[in-house]
């Protein structure tokens, strides 16, 4: 087995034509014996990995970056400086156009970031003390211009050169004596000059360049001698919070390369196995802050958000995600605060904080320098122009509103979200005839089947008649139990420190039960103004509803000593009915059945396991409002978990 080479296909395919000869690809690529070029898309991790490679396989004694010479010496200094993130800025000079304003300058810069192909060419020749020409021209006013290309993750199945042929149809030339082919014929000119010094120049240049950067080359193309005079260049570290507008790939995505870079780990296929991981740390971290109200995330659901992913990303024609596929995708399949952990990981990145210099703010093609002044960006090294999309999430609170939101609190003014309480009542009735059917099983009965399969067939009695060829059908009689009371509990056994909220609600309509409960602090989490949040450890429901005591104070129930004998105690206390349903993740022991036969009751266990943790969760959060008037407006604030 034989290294592949640039330009081969990963596969070791060949096109061969009909006379039986296989093209050379490589050719395109090679503008003379002693110049070859890569053409590459701007910040892409993919064509990063690609540039490696290319410098690893071949021997090259110098790399020709399109950038100009002005940025060499503080492009250099800042790749010595990775993995910490950078950015080299140049003034350009205000421009005394007639219509066009002059407020706020200009910069043009080039981002230090390590997925950034032509950074990782100079990164390597730096470490392997090989030649760097920066053969651009310079411009006083740099005009950036991008195209929408094939996803660079093709790269992997097929070679640089195949790649580069198949975009070139769509390629626009540019427009003659225009600052892009003045650019083009000045580096075609600076290539022929290297040519005479050097036995191998690598040319890493953007795939919207190349053809016409070989048209000039090859026809020996004169260019202008004449440059721009220009200002110096500036070196500045970026704000953590703006990477994702510095960095080509997403920044946590961008860590892992940096990660395996430094523990030699396998780092082919980061762009794609790099998401799984952004996927897993999400969920650490929202299980790490939501605690025992976090939703479970499984391999199942997780199975099932990377299908959705996948999904988005074939509509808008990508091979991998951009970000708000990935927010999108976790948004539908576990809700808005996983999705907001997505979105906050993505943007983090593990080495943000090593660059100690003054630091800029970077935006939407704008930057705030240290001292506050505000310019206008153009990036030198553009990729893919974005596009920006919206994505309405629940965003957390700052620690300020949430003070105020307590401190507005009136302690004598409470209520419910009635969303919430249909949804918690329908579930109650279904535990109700879960209870019922239960309770019917007890009287089931197996006949031999003679007109009608009845309730089924039953299987066992089946097999135990076999020899005689007999079929047997269940049959169950219609529930004759009535059931007013039933009692969940959702954590089992409670701790009294973390559920102090203890409390007693009476129903606002005759649709609505009796509720007594315990639940964690409402007031601990404000999610907005006048709307808090608590979790429900247990709960009992009377159904019909009916005036009781407060069972947290009713002194006829302080034999009791945790939370659960309390509340199973009251719902014995106040039912009607000789049957109490009991919804816990275990049967009742001996003590709780002692407990309800002191009254006279039976509980009826409906165990916790037959509902969807997803839906248990869901029925858990407990939105307390302050006061009626709320609920106008609760719905901006209140999404589902």
């Amino acid at each position: 087995m034989t290294p592949r080479k640039p330009g081969d296909d990963a596969d070791g395919s060949d096109d061969v034509h009909g006379n039986g000869s296989a093209p050379d690809f490589n050719a395109i690529l090679r503008f003379s014996p002693r110049v070859t070029c890569l053409p590459v898309v701007h910040g892409s991790g993919d064509f990063s990995l690609e540039a490696r490679r290319w410098l690893l396989e071949e021997r090259f004694d110098c790399v020709a970056v399109p950038l100009p010479p002005s940025f060499q010496a503080s492009v250099e200094e800042a790749i010595g400086r990775l993995p910490s993130p950078a950015i080299v800025v140049q003034r350009e000079p205000p421009r005394f156009e007639a219509g066009e304003s002059s407020e706020r300058g200009t910069l043009n810069y080039v981002p230090i970031d390590p997925c950034q192909p032509v950074i990782a060419a100079l990164r390597w020749a730096l470490e392997e003390r090989v030649a760097r020409e920066f053969i651009d021209r310079e411009t006083a006013h740099f005009e950036a211009y991008s195209a929408v290309l094939p996803d660079p993750y093709a790269v992997k199945r097929t070679a640089a050169a195949r790649f580069a042929a198949a975009v070139l149809p769509a390629l626009p030339r540019p427009e003659p004596d225009s600052q892009p082919d003045q650019r083009i014929r000045h580096m075609a000119r600076r290539l022929r000059h290297l040519e005479r010094h050097y036995r191998s120049v690598l040319c890493v240049c953007s795939l919207l360049d190349w053809p016409w950067l070989r048209e000039a080359f090859v026809e020996r193309r004169p260019a202008d001698e004449e440059e721009d005079p220009v200002a110096e260049t500036e070196l500045f570290g970026v704000e953590p919070k703006n990477l994702l507008f510095l960095l080509g790939e997403l920044p946590f995505i961008t860590g892992l390369y940096e990660r395996a870079r430094n523990e030699l780990e396998d780092d082919t296929n980061l762009s794609i196995d790099g998401v799984k991981e952004l996927l897993l740390s999400a969920r650490e971290a929202y299980q790490v802050e939501f605690k025992g109200r976090a939703r479970r995330i499984g391999p199942l659901l997780l199975r099932q958000c990377l299908k959705y992913v996948r999904n988005l990303s074939l509509i808008d024609r990508r091979l991998t995600p951009d970000l708000y596929s990935l927010v999108v995708a976790a948004r539908q399949t576990a809700g808005d605060q996983f999705a907001l952990r997505v979105a906050e990981i993505a943007g983090t990145y593990p080495f943000a904080e090593d660059n100690q210099g003054p630091r800029l703010s970077l935006g939407v093609n704008q930057a705030q320098l240290p001292d506050g002044e505000m310019f206008r960006t153009v990036n030198r090294l553009a990729g893919p122009p974005l596009e920006w999309r919206s994505c309405e999430l629940q965003r957390r609170p700052e620690k300020n509103e949430e003070q105020q939101w307590r401190m507005s609190w009136n302690p004598f003014e409470q209520c419910s979200w009635p969303p919430e309480d249909e949804r918690i009542e329908s579930f109650r009735a279904h535990v109700f005839d879960r209870a019922r059917a239960i309770l019917g099983a007890d009287l089931a009965k197996t006949e031999k089947f003679t007109t009608s399969i009845q309730d089924g067939i039953d299987i066992r009695e089946t097999m135990r008649h076999w020899h005689d060829g007999g079929l047997y059908v269940k049959v169950l009689p219609p529930s004759r139990a009535r059931l007013d009371c039933v009692i969940m509990l959702f954590d089992s056994p409670a701790d009294p420190r973390e559920y102090t909220w203890r409390s007693t609600w009476f129903a606002e309509h005759e649709e609505e039960s009796t509720l007594a409960f315990y639940a964690t602090n409402f007031r601990a989490q404000a999610i907005g103004p006048g709307i808090c949040l608590a979790t429900y450890g247990g709960a009992m429901f009377l159904f019909p509803p009916k005036p009781i005591p407060d069972i947290w104070s009713d002194p006829r129930l302080d034999f009791t000593d945790t939370l659960e004998e309390r509340l199973i105690a009251a719902g014995c206390l106040h039912a009607r009915e000789s049957h109490v349903a009991l919804m816990s993740a275990i049967p009742p022991g001996a003590g709780l059945r002692r407990l309800a036969k002191r009254y006279g009751k039976r509980l009826v266990h409906v165990p916790l396991g037959q509902f969807s943790d997803s839906t248990i969760q869901q029925l858990r959060l407990l939105h307390v409002l302050n006061g009626k008037h709320v609920r106008s407006y609760a719905a901006h604030f209140i999404r589902k978990a």
